[in-house]
């Protein structure tokens, strides 16, 4: 009975340990599979601070952070000592590295186990530096810690202002090819950058800029909305069309300005939107969970291949324009064709009927069957670009113009459908089958429709991409597409369209910008992605229907308090 109390008072610092220990674990994987030696060349601010110090750094960080907060049940204890304590650990743990690495050969397990490796965890100085890096990782622990007493109105800006000056140093090549012009864009560079990274000059501007623009918006953002809120409706849609008027007007330039490589990356994130936007129709709105959906991508592609290939396999010769409509039409009746087999599957069930139509399409267009017309495993070569009058979409600078129009066409038919009488009965599909059922909607056609605009949107994506390509070949139709579609859909947020296109820039623009990271993009990817999920389950952009529906559960919480919900607990129990 006496010693409760002493458990109580112990249990956040043991806490605080177990987390340290944990993200301890975490530096030194990333110093195990070649991270931090690999990117400590990699300056981020030249001369003070470089990636591969960014890695442990951030782990002693979290630790501290995560070591800080109070435990349910404990005693509230000193929080900075305790982050600093969970700091100490991580540090605790890179030095046991340390001195392993001293003591025995571990290349023969770990390749990247190198003397830089074990010199950049240590500052230079072997085992000697173990003090150092103990200190410093505490110091660095409870830097975290004492964020958590900060109010969110000024964490988050000092959060922000810290994300934009690593995110700027981390892509600082590219931000530099981007500004490597005369004129005002090479005065930008030379004031940010030096050769290798951001100059101290320039991570001091983009820190004071990011961390200026958001305090001001922390505190007067309410303010801004509360006026437009109180405008005229004429005056709000005036503000929303100039705001849309702009965006458009940066699109437009974005190409002059980025060059080919970033025009190729919004290319593609541009088809995976209008891939998106098509399956958002069918599982965002109607519910109906396909992941066979790269079969309709794979419809329209050979559609417009065979109609305007100038190869072996071409039929008639069409131009593009010609051929696009024909595409899209093939691809909407392939689309209720897959819907009439599958009216009566739901959840996995239907997935898995999908998933077997996808793969039945890549089989078939593999086939010795169909080689004599779709060319099998050579695929449809020769496919011409598009031209109006004597202009040639050849580039991806002239291709990122037809997919922003092609995305902006969707998102108008998309948004037209999602409010009309036909969205409502998807959305009430999607919601209960039976109960739409029983309200008189006819679940056959609303279903059917629903594949065949999804479908139609997806042959319109394909289209695109057989004119980007040139050729289109079957192993260009994986499954994996089906699944990258979905998750973007996930990610942005179900059912909302902007959400789709935020979605489609994270899960395929970010990997295509981290690709100077070699073979580790994908871990820091992935690592990405992670973080996201748990900060944001609901989605980068999600649907306000699905917003409300994800936190209603916290929102009954905080409005029934503790006591309340403890009550109902011992009353269920009882």
């Amino acid at each position: 009975m006496e010693r409760a109390p002493v458990s109580r008072y112990r249990r956040p610092w043991i806490a605080a340990v177990q987390k340290g220990l944990l993200c301890g674990g975490v530096a030194v994987f990333l110093a195990l599979v070649g991270m931090v030696e690999t990117f400590a060349g990699r300056q981020i601010i030249v001369g003070v601070f470089s990636l591969g110090l960014a890695l442990p750094v951030l782990t002693a960080v979290v630790a501290g952070y995560q070591g800080s907060q109070r435990q349910a049940g404990g005693v509230r204890g000193a929080p900075v000592v305790r982050g600093a304590l969970a700091g100490a650990a991580v540090g605790a743990v890179v030095s046991a590295l340390v001195v392993l690495g001293n003591l025995v050969n571990m290349r023969s397990m770990f390749v990247s186990a190198s003397p830089a490796m074990f010199a950049a965890l240590s500052f230079g100085r072997g085992t000697s530096g173990i003090p150092l890096v103990l200190l410093g990782a505490a110091a660095v622990g409870a830097v975290g810690a004492a964020a958590s007493f900060l109010s969110a109105g000024v964490r988050r800006p000092l959060v922000t202002a810290l994300a934009w000056t690593l995110g700027v140093g981390l892509f600082q090549e590219l931000l530099q090819i981007l500004l490597h012009a005369e004129g005002a864009r090479s005065a930008v560079r030379e004031l940010l950058f030096i050769e290798d990274g951001l100059s101290i000059r320039g991570a001091t501007i983009v820190f004071a800029l990011s961390w200026g623009s958001s305090t001001v918006w922390a505190r007067r953002g309410g303010a801004v909305r509360q006026w437009h809120g109180r405008l005229p409706a004429p005056r709000q849609r005036v503000l929303r069309l100039g705001s849309l008027g702009g965006a458009v007007a940066l699109l437009l330039l974005v190409p002059l300005a980025a060059g080919p490589f970033i025009s190729q990356v919004l290319v593609l994130v541009g088809l995976f939107a209008l891939l998106g936007l098509g399956l958002n129709v069918v599982v965002g709105f109607a519910g109906l969970l396909d992941l066979g959906y790269v079969a309709f991508f794979a419809i329209g592609a050979y559609t417009l291949g065979l109609l305007t290939s100038v190869g072996e396999y071409g039929i008639v010769g069409l131009s593009f324009w010609a051929a696009v409509p024909v595409a899209v039409a093939v691809s909407l009746v392939a689309g209720v064709l897959l819907g009439v087999p599958v009216l009566g599957i739901r959840g996995d069930y239907l997935a898995i009927a999908t998933l077997g139509f996808g793969e039945i399409i890549r089989i078939l267009v593999l086939s010795d069957f169909l080689r004599p017309w779709l060319g099998g495993s050579q695929g449809v070569l020769g496919i011409p670009k598009p031209m109006i009058g004597g202009f040639e979409f050849r580039g991806p600078e002239q291709l990122f113009y037809l997919t922003l129009v092609s995305c902006a066409l969707v998102i108008f038919v998309a948004m037209r459908l999602r409010d009309s009488r036909l969205g409502r009965a998807w959305m009430a599909v999607r919601e209960d089958e039976d109960v739409a059922e029983a309200m008189g909607i006819n679940l056959v056609n609303v279903k059917l429709m629903a594949f065949a605009m999804g479908a139609a949107f997806g042959g319109l994506s394909g289209a695109i991409f057989a004119v980007m390509v040139g050729s289109v070949f079957p192993h260009s139709f994986q499954l994996l597409i089906s699944i990258n579609v979905l998750s973007l859909i996930i990610v942005g947020g179900m059912g909302s369209m902007p959400g789709v296109i935020v979605g489609s820039l994270f899960l395929v623009g970010l990997p295509e910008l981290l690709r100077e990271f070699a073979e580790y993009r994908f871990l820091i990817y992935g690592a990405a992605l992670v973080l996201m999920m748990q900060l944001r389950p609901e989605g980068l952009w999600p649907a306000e229907a699905l917003k409300r529906e994800l936190h209603a559960s916290e929102e009954v919480g905080a409005a029934a308090g503790p006591e309340d919900l403890a009550a109902s607990d011992r009353r269920g129990g009882g």
